[in-house]
């Protein structure tokens, strides 16, 4: 993962913005790719250390990201990336049909509301099978 990052590193900065939904989108590509077909359970942990992985090298040097930063009123974010003055709220889920899907959504708008952003993105994994799917933009 750290090396197709590597390879997209370049393309994701315009101007001094980070492109959250490049980067989600191309991260989604490659995680299909080198993961797509495993057998195996998979659990929302692992998703979370292959996208901050291929992230880190992105974004190091001038951003920063927190894993299930807490707000005030206790609830807890997947992931928060600053990068240059701008914060991007990512939400992880493993995919449980679509009403878990819909709680999800509203738990990532209730951040944004939190954090007075009006952007942010939630990736779902599949169980079982690695199949990662960038669910929603809001």
């Amino acid at each position: 993962m750290y090396n197709v990052a590597l390879q997209d590193k370049n393309q994701f900065i315009n101007n001094g913005h980070l492109n959250m939904k490049l980067i989600l989108e191309k991260f989604v590509i490659h995680f299909n790719d080198l993961y797509g077909d495993r057998e195996q359970n998979f659990y929302e942990e692992e998703g979370r250390r292959y996208f901050l992985l291929y992230l880190k090298l992105v974004i190091n040097g001038t951003g920063n990201y927190y894993i299930e930063a807490q707000t005030r009123n206790m609830e807890r974010t997947d992931v928060i990336v600053d990068y240059n003055r701008e914060q991007f709220i990512i939400e992880m889920k493993i995919w449980r049909g679509n009403a878990y899907n819909e709680r999800g959504g509203k738990q990532l708008k209730d951040y944004l509301s939190y954090y007075h952003l009006d952007k942010g993105y939630m990736l779902s994994f599949k169980i079982k099978i690695s199949r990662l799917v960038l669910r929603k933009l809001f």
